[in-house]
């Protein structure tokens, strides 16, 4: 996933601000912060308004609903607000179908310097990227902002001429934090988090995302607001196998949902498999975030699934697996990490395939070595189970028809895919980032490197189970891959 960021100097902070900015989230705020020296206001906004906490409305999980304000001109803003501390945010809108075709564009407010950001411009998911949702709204991606105590928004339609849709707000979200989370989601023990019974994980327990506007050099240009049931009508609620298939891949280490303190209580739906029962391909994602520190990548994951189901209505966090900038691995969507679980990230391909995030913006400048080398490790694994070359190519079957980049899917019909692909590659998106998309090849080095590495499968463990882990320390067998930069 990407923004498009303002021309503002991004505030990074110290290691000290940003374990004040840890304390301060999680008190009452004393007091509203002075707007002095802040860049130009949102169109139709004050430019001496009076800061004061707007009163929005309170939902389940530390969410806050603010009402954005049409102007008669086709476009809408929130004036710039003080607000209750808040770590992530993105709009939606009454009628998913209801097409935004202006740009949408957000800044906030940091909460330990006051300074404010630069304008940052949302994409838009698509309509059903996690199946037909009766109730779920219209909406953006999910943006990881850091602690942040004021916000500020506008929305326009394509030059002003044709009107927004109704119910238009921005939806602030203040992930709740627990012992796993403190602990950076590198909990100790775990064991296999696979398909559990009795709920957990598994059989019984209970995307990204489209990407609009404008997109990075190499990227697409969306055409139009897709439609179709990206989710298969017949996706089974059992796992084809239990556990899943071994692989021709070390299983590595993944820190497990109960790690990283998901709330489970949250997802009440049955976790939904592949219809075929197995992994053709992978696509590769980042996540909207700006600067964080490793030590936060917990939290992010928390408010990326309370905005996913909270907000958007999804049955779960939309992506397989998450990789933070230190190359810890996260399980993200539940049904066990052998089993071929149905995610919600790249609208089409979704029933065929498996989708692993970087969290982070990557539109610049690309990842980490040691995320490259994560993300390699944890689809070598996925699709060393079903005797997937990470060098190769497939044929995906379309789920939706969509135009990408000029090309046209249609449903039902077949296309060549590389088995690891970029998001962009089957949706009209920048994402993962021009950075990261050219990084491509160097992680199918890396997991071609990791075939025949072990055969870790659904309960096998070994030193590839999922358990207890920190930041990545890799080398040796990679060291010939490894892009200088």
């Amino acid at each position: 996933m990407r923004t498009r960021r303002g021309t503002d100097a991004r505030v990074r902070r110290t290691a000290v601000g940003a374990a004040l900015a840890a304390a301060l989230v999680l008190a009452p705020q004393a007091a509203a912060y002075g707007v002095a020296g802040e860049v130009a206001s949102a169109p139709g906004a004050a430019p001496g308004a009076e800061p004061g906490v707007e009163p929005g409305r309170d939902l389940t999980g530390g969410i806050r609903a603010l009402d954005l304000t049409e102007r008669g001109r086709g476009d809408a803003v929130l004036a710039r607000q003080s607000t209750r501390p808040f770590r992530l945010l993105g709009v939606t809108w009454t009628d998913p179908r209801a097409q935004v075709t202006g740009p949408i564009e957000v800044r906030t407010r940091d909460l330990v310097t006051g300074a404010w950001s630069g304008w940052t411009e949302l994409e838009r998911h698509p309509a059903g990227l996690d199946g037909e949702r009766p109730g779920g709204p219209g909406s953006t991606e999910p943006l990881w902002v850091g602690p942040s105590d004021g916000v500020e928004a506008r929305v326009a339609g394509a030059q002003g001429k044709e009107p927004l849709p109704a119910g238009l707000k921005v939806n602030l979200v203040d992930p709740r934090t627990s012992d796993a989370q403190r602990d950076g989601g590198r909990g100790r023990g775990g064991g296999k988090s696979g398909s559990g019974k009795n709920g957990k994980n598994g059989k019984n327990g209970s995307g990204k995302s489209g990407k609009s506007g404008k997109n990075g050099k190499g990227g697409a240009k969306r055409d139009g607001a897709p439609g179709g049931r990206p989710v298969a009508d017949d996706s089974p609620t059992t796992p084809p196998s239990d556990p899943g298939p071994r692989s021709t891949a070390a299983r590595p280490r993944v820190v497990t949902r109960a790690q990283w303190g998901a709330d489970e209580s949250e997802v009440t739906e049955p976790a939904i498999y592949l219809p075929g029962g197995r992994i053709k391909a992978a696509f590769v994602h980042h996540t909207d975030s700006r600067p964080y520190d490793c030590a936060q990548s917990a939290t992010i994951i928390q408010g990326i699934l309370d905005y996913h189901v909270r907000v958007e209505g999804w049955r779960d966090i939309g992506y397989n697996f998450l990789v933070d900038k230190c190359g810890t691995i996260y399980e993200g969507r539940k049904g066990g990490v052998d089993q071929p679980v149905h995610g919600a990230h790249t609208y089409g391909w979704n029933a065929q395939t498996t989708g692993v995030a970087v969290i982070g913006d990557f539109t610049g400048e690309g990842a980490p070595r040691a995320a490259l080398a994560s993300v390699a490790r944890i689809i070598a694994y996925k699709l060393g189970q079903y005797g997937v070359d990470p060098r190769g190519r497939t044929t995906l079957t379309a789920g939706a028809s969509q135009t990408v980049s000029g090309r046209g899917y249609v449903e039902g019909d077949t296309y060549s895919f590389d088995t690891i692909s970029g998001h962009r590659d089957g949706f009209a998106t920048a994402c993962p980032g021009d950075g990261l998309y050219g990084q491509l090849a160097t992680i199918r080095a890396y997991a071609a490197a990791d075939e025949g590495t072990g055969s870790g499968g659904g309960a096998g463990g070994g030193a590839g189970a999922a358990g207890a882990a920190g930041p990545l320390s890799f080398g040796g067998r990679y060291e010939a891959f490894l892009p200088r930069f």
